[in-house]
């Protein structure tokens, strides 16, 4: 094939690729403006096996929204100076959220500076984003974030902080530095006031992703710690509210494709159709219960036969990533004692279970790539299905499931025609039109109601 050919050219290649195409903005600071994405044509017709699972994290897999939009609303505040509710209402809900959720981080700073610009203050900016850069080099535990901080701070020619005096106090007492932000922030503003160049869009969306993964990493630490109940006092005022849990379905279905439950699936559908009613207010009748145990009981039949392969795959670095799943495998393993199933099966499960790799067979995080190739490109999703070791001919046999827009386009920009999505409170808003299949209860609807997309 020529590597360089013409505008008519390759319109007739694109004829052969797709019906349909994905339109995707690149950031900013990227050329070209967009990329057209080929999809993979809607799978509706039913399975005949299923290869592989591959599952978005945040939202689908597990909730971490409510810490990511927290951090993303905090870095509007700093940099504006308005940290209550009376001098800035925060974000909205049904305007903002579909922009913030789902896509990189870059695109979603992008959207809220473009959006909320006008409420900066410059001192606020300067303020805030020295914390923020100091904080993550000294007391940050992802090496790629200190990299990308001390890269920024070279670029805006603000290296010389380093060679401050009460700088190289903080790098021999860091505790302090926690406990003294508002003292931190103020000096080195004015101390290098002089110094901050102009900044100009890219500048300034660098210097808010900054900002919010100090936010993001300085929750995770405490969580990391045992401090949830704390953080959930202070952010929202209820020590119940869990910050990071397993969406519903998600137990259930990892032991189910996996093969692990064998006969004793169907003793866990009245637990799976409870969680269906939680989310989507469905109910089943007695009769229609029998029916699903009788399902459930083939399918896990099949799944012990010819388990099938799961990978997550998020946009989330690894260090957040790794976080994460180990709490939710915390709270799942916290669960399993309470199923319905016998001693050596729980005790079976709970093995696999004391970690998240031992269940997944892929784990692709935005650490596997760059900023600029997260979804809604495909990259994510084809690292997986080449870690998977699932050949493009097989793609037919494969689900995706995704609670955004940028997710489901993602997932079929890959390949992958069955493409599920699985919305929720934060993503309810979002345009799916690139998903096969909308099921708003979740994986349980996808089993419950789909059978996996199996023959009934």
């Amino acid at each position: 094939m020529k590597k360089i050919i013409s505008k008519n050219e390759a319109v007739e290649l694109f004829k052969n690729l797709s019906d349909e195409f994905a339109v995707i903005k690149n950031p900013e600071y990227i050329l070209p403006e967009f990329e057209l994405a080929p999809l993979a044509p809607k799978l509706t017709s039913p399975l005949a096996n299923l290869t592989a699972a591959v599952m978005d994290m945040d939202g689908t897999t597990t909730t971490t929204e409510e810490l990511c939009i927290h951090s993303l609303e905090y870095m509007i505040r700093k940099l504006s100076g308005k940290m209550t509710v009376e001098s800035w209402i925060g974000l909205d809900h049904i305007v903002d959220y579909p922009n913030i959720i789902g896509n990189s981080t870059t695109k979603h700073v992008e959207y809220l500076i473009n959006k909320y610009q006008y409420l900066f203050i410059d001192e606020n900016i300067k303020s805030s984003y020295f914390y923020a850069a100091i904080w993550t080099i000294l007391i940050g535990n992802d090496d790629k974030r200190k990299e990308e901080v001390t890269i920024n701070l070279t670029n805006l020619n603000l290296t010389e902080i380093f060679r401050d005096g009460f700088y190289k106090r903080l790098e021999i007492d860091s505790v302090s530095l926690v406990k003294s932000e508002h003292e931190i922030s103020e000096y080195f503003s004015q101390r290098f006031s002089d110094r901050f160049p102009a900044l100009s869009r890219t500048d300034l969306v660098k210097i808010g992703i900054d900002v919010y993964y100090q936010r993001y990493h300085e929750i995770l630490q405490r969580i990391k710690r045992g401090e949830s109940k704390n953080i959930s006092t202070e952010l929202f005022n209820d020590p119940d509210k869990h910050l990071i849990q397993p969406m519903p379905g998600i137990l259930f279905f990892i032991c189910l494709v996996k093969g692990w439950l064998g006969n004793e699936a169907e003793v866990l559908v009245e637990r799976l159709i409870e969680e269906y009613r939680l989310k989507s207010g469905r109910n089943f009748e007695q009769i229609e219960i029998g029916e699903l145990r009788k399902r459930i009981a083939l399918i896990s039949k099949q799944f012990k036969k010819h388990p099938a392969k799961i990978a997550i795959v998020t946009s989330s670095i690894f260090y957040e990533a790794d976080i994460v799943m180990s709490e939710v495998f915390s709270v799942l393993t916290s669960q399993i004692s309470g199923l319905p199933l016998s001693l050596e099966l729980k005790d079976f499960i709970r093995q696999k279970f004391a970690s998240y790799r031992n269940v997944y067979d892929a784990f692709v995080t935005a650490s596997d790539s760059t900023e600029m190739r997260l979804k809604p490109h495909r990259d994510l999703y084809s690292i997986a299905l080449h870690q998977l070791n699932v050949p493009t001919t097989d793609f037919d046999n494969v689900i995706g499931f995704e609670d955004s827009e940028s997710g489901t386009i993602a997932i079929r920009a890959a390949g992958i025609g069955r493409c599920v999505a699985v919305p929720f409170a934060q993503t309810k808003g979002h345009n799916f039109d690139a998903a096969t299949y909308i099921c708003t209860g979740g994986v349980p609807e996808v089993i419950l109601s789909h059978n996996i997309f199996f023959k009934k």
